[in-house]
């Protein structure tokens, strides 16, 4: 089970990837991927065309999502994985999120304006496939398009984080909402990448608490953001929580991502992999 070729974490043009579902699923086949969730943001409208397509070139398919939630002035994600797209908590949950995302894609906008980046709603818009979802990544691929800033990860470093002239708050869902809707959908909960946090310690510890006391059940430890410390970090968290390990490349495309879909490094052997709830 540990030499599955999983990645449980990816994303398409239905939230802030490059490529359409079906060619996400094509690439993981490609890249020998045996077991593959499309877990876009806040959104599940790219599973049926995934899964079609993932039935017919013979990849294990898992429906997922990754749910955006506010935590200590901050936001972290919760991968949902093995859910039921059509379950009601889930699906009334995500309308609401996507609901305000146009008013921030506005304010963002307006904030880049006022440090002289003029029309960069409507640059956003023409990366974003979904009009309804457009994202921070969808401002800085517009900038890195105008010449403005170099790459993606730089544009974020100047202007889109907390602090930078760009960045606008947002309230996105609790805690223990988004892990009651997974739940609620018969899905597991997946704290992901969660080296990306900048929390203390104690802070990330209340992290863990409360995700656990949600019903979440498993951890991103091994994934594309992470380095080998972090993964040996959060292999260590699994073991002492008695949490479910996650494989995932949380893979956007060939020209952002470091990790490509299905080459992550293995899980550890004596970590029991999240994919044994649902294979």
């Amino acid at each position: 089970m540990h030499l599955l070729n999983a990645d449980l974490h990816c994303h398409s043009t239905v939230s802030d990837g490059w490529l359409d579902p079906a060619d996400v699923v094509r690439r993981a086949q490609a890249n020998g991927v045996e077991l593959l969730a499309l877990t876009d943001h806040d959104e599940l409208s790219g599973l049926d065309v995934a899964a079609r397509t993932a039935a017919e070139l013979g990849v294990g398919f898992v429906p997922g999502v990754e749910i955006s939630v506010s935590f200590a002035n901050d936001s972290v994600h919760i991968v949902g994985l093995a859910i039921d797209p059509c379950a009601p908590a889930i699906v009334t949950g995500l309308q609401q999120l996507r609901a305000g995302r146009e008013a921030r894609a506005q304010r963002i906008a307006a904030a880049l304006a006022e440090v002289g980046i003029q029309g960069a709603l409507e640059g956003a818009h023409q990366f974003a496939r979904n009009p309804a979802l457009v994202s921070r990544a969808h401002f800085a691929r517009h900038l890195v398009a105008s010449g403005i800033m170099p790459d993606v990860k730089t544009v974020f470093d100047h202007y889109l984080v907390r602090g930078k002239p760009g960045f606008v708050e947002h309230t996105w869902a609790s805690l223990e909402d988004a892990v009651g809707w997974i739940v609620a959908a018969g899905g597991v909960a997946v704290l992901a990448h969660p080296a990306r946090y900048r929390l203390s310690a104690a802070g990330m510890t209340q992290l863990l608490d409360r995700f656990v006391a949600a019903g979440g059940d498993a951890i991103e430890v091994v994934s594309g953001a992470h380095s080998e410390d972090e993964m040996r970090r959060f292999a260590t968290v699994a073991r002492q929580r008695g949490l479910l390990a996650s494989r995932a490349s949380d893979f956007h495309g060939e020209q952002e991502s470091p990790t490509d879909l299905g080459r992550c490094k293995p899980l550890p052997p004596d970590l029991m992999p999240v994919w044994s709830r649902f294979i």
